[in-house]
Parts: structure tokens; sequence; C-alpha cells
């Protein structure tokens, strides 16, 4: 048990991110009555069960092990994943927004000002460590993702401004680093095994920036198509890259497949909502069996591997 907490590894809370936006599509697909509440309800509450357990963990790392806390906080790819913590509450102020508001605030301000100190921190280490381009990966995209989806429920519980704000620090750091990732993917070897489901996160900005930017500024305009078609040209680009996927040996890297995926399904219920397009409601559907399937079978090779004792060892 020592042991495991010891080496609870900070990339964990990339569970909690997958469940909670499979959890929000649900939300979405009940307030459209195309499944019942019961979906909701569960998936909601085995998020935030999920999200208490994994913060324990860590907190009793932090507590028995700061040592190793500093160490991951120093790491050149570990530190990019505290800010899933922050968007682990920012997810969930999101999925609690309509079932319990005044929960959702509370995760809401919690995770935006947590999100707000890993965001100057880990630019701060990006700009005062030396890196090679053989350290990114798509795990840089993480802190980026946090601050898009701060005004999805932030243009309710502060002055739009300040949503404005986070919008454009993420689609201005989104356009960056992904200019940065291409050369690297083009240019330079191959990820390592264990960093090809980060492939996935690619969806994630331009899924969540359609989101966010249709409730900051409501309008189906050039601009939202555009983040959401982008969307659409990397699902089916990692579609075309199949065999990539499908051979590579378990990681808990696996995690990035689930919530990128289920932000693409909320982001095409969004879009069927305000086009009444049949082809979106379509496209939903079948996002959301894909985004089940995706998180069913990384959650089982996850317990098999917990059961293993393969999951809380030390890393390099």
């Amino acid at each position: 048990m020592k042991q495991k907490i010891q080496f609870f590894p900070i990339t964990s809370f990339s569970v909690v991110m997958g469940l909670t936006g499979l959890s929000i599509a649900f939300g979405k697909f009940y307030h459209m009555q195309w499944l019942p509440k019961v979906f909701y309800d569960v998936s909601i509450f085995a998020a935030l069960s999920i999200f208490v357990l994994l913060v324990i963990m860590y907190g009793l790392k932090f507590a028995f092990y700061p040592d190793e806390v500093i160490t991951d906080f120093k790491h050149r790819i570990r530190v990019n994943f505290f800010s899933a913590i922050s968007i682990s509450l920012l997810l969930l102020s999101i999925a609690f927004y309509t079932y319990y508001p005044l929960l959702s605030i509370t995760f809401w301000w919690m995770g935006t000002v947590l999100h707000t100190i890993f965001l100057f921190k880990t630019i701060s280490f990006w700009v005062q460590h030396n890196f090679e381009i053989h350290h990114f990966n798509p795990a840089w995209f993480i802190p980026v993702v946090g601050n898009i989806l701060i005004p999805i429920v932030g243009v309710e519980y502060a002055p739009q401004i300040i949503s404005y704000f986070y919008f454009s620090v993420g689609f201005f750091f989104w356009i960056i680093l992904f200019t940065i990732f291409l050369y690297r993917a083009v240019f330079h070897a191959q990820l390592p095994e264990k960093f090809i489901p980060t492939f996935f996160i690619l969806l994630a900005p331009p899924a969540v920036g359609f989101i966010s930017y249709m409730r900051l500024a409501q309008s189906w305009d050039g601009f939202s198509i555009f983040m959401l078609l982008i969307t659409y040209f990397f699902i089916m680009l990692l579609a075309v890259m199949f065999r990539s996927f499908y051979k590579i040996k378990f990681f808990m890297s696996w995690w990035a497949f689930t919530f990128p995926l289920a932000a693409t399904t909320i982001a095409t219920i969004v879009a069927f909502q305000i086009t009444n397009e049949v082809i979106f409601k379509y496209i939903a559907f079948l996002m959301l069996g894909v985004s089940m399937v995706a998180i069913a079978v990384v959650a089982w090779f996850t317990a098999i591997n917990i059961k293993k004792g393969e999951v809380c060892i030390k890393e390099d």
C-alpha cells in the first residue's frame, strides 16, 4: 500500500476527465429526451466519487511523500497533468450545472482558481527550462483545454470579460502548440508508444472551443463552424490512423482516448440544437457509442492492470 501511495500517478485524474465528459454527454442526451435520466444520474455521481478518491490518494502522497509530488511537478511531461485536477473540477461544474447549481458554482470557482495557478506555473516551467523537441507531446495541450472550458458555465458565474480572457489565452496557445506538435510529428522521431494515445487530445481544443464560443457569442458563424469542422477533420484523421492505436501496450495514457471523444459528442449535440440538422443527431449517437465503448475498454484494462499492480509504479 505504501508503494501505491508513493508512486500514485498524477495522470490518474485523466480518468475523471473521461468519465465526467461522458456524464455531460449523457446529460445532454437526457435533456434532448434521447436517453433516460438514469444514465446521467449514475455517471455523474460515479465521476464525483472517483474524483474524491483520487484527491484523497494524491493528498496522501503529498502528505507522506512530498518529494515525489515535487518530482512530478518538476517532470517535463507530468507537470502538464496537474491541470487535469483543475479540469476535473471544471468538468464537474459543467456536469452539475443543471443538476445541482450550488455545487456547480463551487466547483467552478475552485477549478478556475486552481487552473489559473497551474496555468502560470506550467507556462513558467516551460519558459524557465531547456526543452528539446522530443520532449513535446500532446499532453502539453491539457492546460490549454482548461482555459477553454472555463467560459462554458463561467458566463453564468462571473463577468463575461473573464470568460473571454480565458478563451483568448486558450485559443492563442492552442494555435502555437499545434504548430509545434505538427513540426514534432512530421520532422522528428515518432512519439514513444506510451504517448501514442495522446494524439486524441488534438480533438479537445477545437471541440471544447466550439462549445465555449457558442456559450460566449451564441453565434453560428464562420468561426464556430471552423472549430466544429476542424474537430471532425481530426476525427477522420485518427480513424485513418487506427492501426497506430489498436496494438499498443496498456498505459494510463489510454485515458487520453476518452475525454476528447466525449467532447466531440457534446459539440455535435450543441450543433444539432442550433441548426436542427438531422446529420448532427446521427453523428452524436455514433460518437456517444464510440465514447462508451472506448471508456468501457479503457476502464476494463485499467482494472486489470490495477489488479496486477502495474499502475502505481515508479516512472521514468
